[in-house]
């Protein structure tokens, strides 16, 4: 979602970076600290005069005119110093101690360093990774020249694998120990997934050198992204610094110019992990790919597979995008996997442009039975928040919006009768701010819909002028952790307002808002303003709760606006509508009585609960054992828990039970999740038909007292 800055804001803004940049071109010969030897290979990579000024932008860009104005002082110095050396080594797997301790003599002051414009510390703590990484490889090759195997994996012994606390080593020893714990644990995972010793070989061989060749491509942009970065983001997560290659990719991405698959991906370590799915993107149809699963392989239709573990992600999306109509292939280890199971599965996707058509609102009609009685429930399902803003613009009475489609497909559910709708918000990671509020509109007389407080403590209203709502009708609203941003501000005015019932799991927690400042070279993502519920809350951090919560599909833990670092707090401001009585609370109690009741022993809830409750289990785990025969026990454990756990779902629902689980059966998390031929398969959306049926009859009872 972006929010539109006024031409003023802008101007200031411009006339900001115009001073920033004659006072750095008026600083004369800036300071490049810590300067390497001539015989160091990576001499060349220095900061640039232009980054020394962007990185001046920076500073005074961040600390004007970001949310919270933080100051940047030796206490933030240490969050920069800590982030840059999580960013550079997330695995403690290549600096030794020495390292830190010649390193820690900057730990307080690169304050001042980025004040002055002195990028020459955080070029020379980058250069070091480079040198380590280097010799790492390098390591890991000569061991794996001896041939796989001769790996003895019949030896007792393990590897920490969450090392994000672990110890730095203290030598050079300590480290080669590591990388052959490290070689091992690789050549089993693959061998346990099927692959003999001759293919491990091959295809690690080609990995690690393929890894050497990209080190020597690193760029100097590379290294000033990385630390401006490690700045940045001590701010927030979503304030960061773009290159000119990534200022370019990000105006991309936004336009929905350049066909691609649709996912929104990022870095996970050496991997390059998918973070959502665009609504009605090729990758979302294909019902093949999920958030969190890892890519670890590309190739362009019948080409071989490109090996991408330990790619820039940069260089991974560049892979992935193509023209329209072509064919790529991506090789991805499922989110659903085991920890340590490496089984892969190979997705074919032609890219496509997203069409708004294909996002738009869409309906249907949920039929169910209780208490003896038939009853009708419309559905509309909103993947996105969308406005064609062209046509908008160009005065097209026909222009195709959310708020417009969704008063539509409303007068068509009340001509077939319904008994009440429910808005389907599942998956919705927001868009259009003005069509949350207008669609917020539909449901309510009138009033204020969102709240935007900026840098400067002024507090903007947004609000629905129009008299009347357009639908007075019973209303629930379903939601989960990857409904995120316009879908919170529309399904917190619902529950602030009391308008509909809130179903679902916790959504994601978005409420920050981001401008796009340019900068003499690369662009500012910048968070200036933060969203508001009517009722004052902040829909950061903790999202929006719902009035009835489902068991997760997915960890919380991992995924949302909680799980980033230095994620902005939660907080509240003074509310924009007065308390009125709620009618909805007086139920609540009864109305999760009846939920807990019906989905005791509901197959597909339970299966939710269960499959979560392994994951977790199985990421708290720390260590792996390097014994063969103890792995592949652990691995037929797991993978008999899975089946057991799917088969008790199927002996519930009276279907055929399985003798093994297959990736594809594996992949398929809930009912809820896939695309189903009727809405009452779908096990959470028929749950909310209940919930509002169990509502309709209680306000009835209660209206005839």
């Amino acid at each position: 979602m972006r929010y539109q800055l006024s031409p003023r804001r802008i101007s200031m803004k411009r006339s900001l970076i115009s001073a920033t940049l004659a006072l750095a071109l008026g600083l004369g010969a800036l300071p490049l600290a810590a300067k390497t030897s001539k015989a160091d290979p990576w001499e060349y990579l220095q900061p640039d005069r232009e980054q020394v000024i962007a990185s001046l932008n920076v500073v005074e860009l961040l600390q004007r005119h970001h949310y919270n104005k933080p100051p940047l002082d030796d206490k933030r110095s240490e969050k920069i110093y800590e982030g840059y050396l999580k960013l550079l080594d997330p695995a403690r797997s290549y600096f030794i101690a020495t390292d830190i301790a010649e390193f820690d003599r900057w730990k307080d002051k690169f304050d001042d360093l980025l004040k002055n414009g002195d990028l020459g510390p955080g070029f020379f703590i980058y250069k070091r990774q480079l040198e380590r990484q280097q010799e790492r490889l390098q390591y890991v090759q000569n061991l794996l020249a001896k041939g796989v195997d001769k790996i003895d994996f019949s030896i007792d012994e393990d590897l920490l694998v969450d090392r994000e606390k672990a110890p730095w080593a203290k030598n050079v020893a300590e480290l080669d120990e590591l990388w052959r714990k490290r070689l091992k644990d690789e050549v089993l995972r693959l061998k346990i997934a099927g692959k003999e010793p001759a293919a491990i070989q091959e295809l690690l061989a080609k990995r690690y050198k393929s890894q050497q060749a990209r080190l020597q491509q690193t760029r100097g942009e590379d290294v000033f992204q990385a630390y401006i970065n490690a700045f940045a983001m001590t701010y927030d997560p979503h304030t960061n610094y773009l290159s000119p290659d990534n200022a370019e990719n990000f105006d991309i991405n936004m336009s929905l110019s350049l066909e691609g698959i649709g996912a929104v991906l990022q870095s996970d370590n050496e991997h390059v992990k998918v973070v959502r799915l665009v609504p009605a993107g090729p990758a979302e149809k294909s019902k093949q790919i999920a958030p969190a699963d890892k890519i670890v392989g590309v190739a362009q239709g019948d080409d071989d597979m490109v090996d991408v573990i330990g790619w820039r992600l940069d260089e991974v999306v560049k892979l992935i995008r193509g023209p329209k109509g072509s064919r790529v292939r991506l090789e991805v280890i499922p989110a659903s996997n085991a920890p340590n199971d490496q089984t892969s599965k190979v997705v074919s996707i032609t890219r496509e442009a997203v069409k708004l058509e294909e996002q738009a609102a869409k309906k249907s009609v949920l039929k169910l039975e209780q208490d003896g009685r038939s009853y009708s429930l419309g559905v509309i399902e909103i993947p996105a928040f969308y406005l064609d803003f062209k046509a908008f613009r160009a005065g097209d009475p026909n222009y195709k919006s959310t708020t417009r489609d969704v008063k539509k497909l409303i007068t068509e559910l009340q001509a077939e009768k319904v008994d009440g709708i429910v808005i389907d918000l599942r998956n919705n990671g927001g868009g259009s701010l003005q069509e949350a509020t207008e669609l917020t509109g539909l449901f309510i007389d009138k009033g204020p819909t969102v709240l935007v407080r900026n840098s400067d403590g002024r507090v903007d209203v947004l609000a629905d002028e129009q008299d009347g709502a357009f639908y007075k009708g019973p209303l629930a609203v379903l939601v989960n952790r990857l409904s995120a941003s316009a879908s919170e501000i529309f399904a917190g005015a619902m529950q602030d307002y009391h308008r509909a019932l809130i179903l679902g799991g916790q959504t994601f927690g978005k409420g920050t808002v981001q401008t796009i400042q340019p900068l003499n070279h690369g662009e500012l993502k910048l968070t200036l303003a933060k969203f508001y519920r009517v009722s004052g809350q902040s829909t950061q951090h903790q999202g929006v709760i719902p009035d009835i919560l489902y068991p997760d599909v997915m960890d919380n833990k991992e995924i949302g606006e909680s799980a980033l670092p230095e994620a902005m707090p939660w907080d509240s401001i003074r509310p924009a509508i007065k308390p009125e009585l709620d009618p909805i609370k007086p139920f609540l109690t009864e109305l999760k009585s009846r939920y807990d009741n019906r989905t005791a022993n509901n197959p597909d809830f339970n299966f939710a609960r269960e499959r979560l409750a392994l994951s977790q289990e199985l990421m708290s785990e720390k260590t792996v054992s390097l014994n063969e025969a103890k792995r592949r026990a652990q691995q037929a454990d797991i993978e008999n828990r899975q089946l057991a756990i799917e088969n008790s779902r199927r002996s519930a629902k009276g279907e055929t039970l399985l003798t093994e689980l297959k990736k594809e059966d594996e992949d398929a998390l809930l009912p809820s999740e896939d695309e189903k031929t009727k809405p009452e398969d779908d096990a959470y959306l028929a749950e909310t038909g209940h919930i509002l049926i169990d509502y309709l009859k209680l306000n009835a009872t209660l209206a005839k007292q």
